[in-house]
């Protein structure tokens, strides 16, 4: 068995996020937007508000994370720490559903029973916390696309269409009176948030369970080792996610001249990391005498 000792802590070293001075921001605006909600009755601020709480409770995750994930390799866990990035990210996705169901819940409930909303307060208070949610998404977008980031930064667009509604709510209110369009914005926003954190939830769950990466198709990537001069056929044939950025693959090749091995396998890894970004790899050599001795 010959592994490709590409350590997975190396390919994250540059993926630590930042997040001092968003989870700060985050937290004392969403405070402000609670308080601010709560006098001019604006649903949409308040839930415009519990999404900037959840976001800074999913940034601090998404910090801690990356921090953890650059821990090395130890002799209770040879991959490192790296995959508690996904396991954060799978978190911040089940804790945007409650949000959200916690505002739909809430938007029903206004819907049969209107309440009064300061609309020019609403208004005002809301641009400010789209200007907020903008320099953190800013922030959150640049150079970072690994799935705890991207789980980060759902929570923060969410909030930021979230502040968008809480506008146009408040200049309908404020211009026409009409104070169901409070709740109304409130669940087509809840909808949009809802669609993206399924797809994150899904690729998550998807790279717990080990699956194929989504973008990569296993029968191509065997098709094309199969086809590299000295390799007679491929089998056992496995690709998986180790954390973001870290692709891993095992198999086992079958040559027709063991001694051709040596060129081989530089070969094979090299166009496995070029053509298909799978940089941790392990193989196995075999001979097609070997397998006709043992019945294979």
């Amino acid at each position: 068995m010959v592994p490709q000792h590409d350590l997975p802590h190396r390919h994250n070293a540059s993926a630590h996020l930042d997040l001092t001075w968003p989870v700060a921001l985050t937290f004392g605006f969403a405070f402000v937007e609670a308080v601010g909600g709560w006098l001019t009755g604006s649903l949409a601020l308040l839930g415009d508000a519990g999404h900037m709480f959840s976001d800074s409770a999913a940034l601090g995750l998404a910090w801690l994370a990356s921090w953890i994930a650059l821990k090395p390799p130890t002799k209770r866990h040879s991959y490192g720490l790296a995959r508690v990035e996904i396991i954060v990210a799978l978190a911040n996705g089940l804790f945007m559903l409650a949000v959200v169901a916690g505002i739909v819940l809430e938007a029903v409930r206004r819907l049969n029973h209107p309440q009064p909303v300061a609309g020019g307060e609403v208004m005002l208070i809301a641009f400010v916390g789209l200007l907020v949610n903008v320099g953190v998404a800013w922030n959150l977008n640049r150079g970072h696309s690994n799935l705890n980031s991207r789980a980060a930064l759902l929570h923060v667009m969410g909030d930021l269409l979230g502040s968008v509604a809480a506008i146009a709510a408040g200049a309908v209110i404020y211009f026409t009176g009409w104070t169901r369009i409070d709740p109304i914005l409130s669940i087509l926003i809840s909808l949009l948030i809802l669609a993206s954190t399924f797809n994150l939830l899904r690729e998550a769950v998807h790279v717990l369970m080990e699956g194929v990466p989504l973008e990569l198709d296993l029968g191509d990537v065997e098709l094309e080792m199969a086809r590299m001069e000295g390799v007679s056929s491929i089998h056992d044939v496995h690709i998986w996610t180790l954390s973001s950025g870290v692709v891993a693959l095992s198999a086992h090749v079958v040559l027709h001249d063991l001694h051709g091995w040596m060129h081989v396998l530089p070969a094979m890894r090299e166009m496995l990391n070029d053509r298909y970004g799978i940089n941790h790899v392990t193989l196995q050599p075999e001979t097609e005498q070997w397998l006709l001795e043992r019945g294979a």
